[in-house]
């Protein structure tokens, strides 16, 4: 079995992203990520505030069927890249649980993929959030615990006192790299 696939799950300022940097840095091959902020950041304007896209409130998350969709695509497209030779690392959000992890499944049946849990304490999510003036108030707390929950992983990670390099040392050792 070759892993061709990564998927980090954690809430909010877990630390996801730069845990995938970090993969990339130890990786003996060149690996792309792909996160769920890269997708809302590339939607129209109008998606961003409900309308049946992503709307982000303290502490809460909104998706409509317009953002499903394109969900749907961009899953679909990662999928697509590692199908066609380039591993890849996807760094998401399970606001729905197992439903989300499923959508990835389907996604990427017939590739090998490692499932990742990435979690980190409440408290401290919530103050790496703070520190950040890009992250909606709220959310790392909510998140932290129930992304979690009913997901199944082949590894998890706790970033809340391991520095990325050292959680992405776990992963890379699990991949025989």
């Amino acid at each position: 079995m070759t892993i061709r696939v990564i998927v980090l799950n954690g809430g909010s300022s877990s630390g996801k992203s730069s845990l995938a940097r970090a993969l990339q840095a130890q990786l003996p091959e060149p690996w792309l990520t792909f996160g769920i902020d890269d997708l809302i950041a590339a939607m129209p304007p109008a998606l961003l505030e409900g309308g049946g896209g992503i709307e982000l409130g303290e502490g809460v998350v909104t998706v409509g069927d317009a953002f499903r969709r394109l969900e749907g695509a961009w899953m679909a497209g990662v999928a697509a890249t590692a199908r066609a030779g380039a591993p890849v690392v996807a760094d998401d959000v399970f606001l729905s649980g197992p439903a989300s992890q499923q959508r990835w499944r389907t996604a990427l049946s017939g590739l090998d993929v490692l499932w990742v849990g990435v979690r980190c304490d409440p408290d401290q999510a919530a103050a790496r959030e703070r520190a950040r003036p890009d992250r909606t108030p709220g959310m790392a707390a909510d998140q932290a615990l129930r992304v979690h929950d009913g997901v199944h992983y082949d590894l998890e990670v706790d970033t809340t006192r391991t520095p990325p390099a050292a959680c992405a040392r776990t992963i890379a050792d699990r991949l025989g790299g």
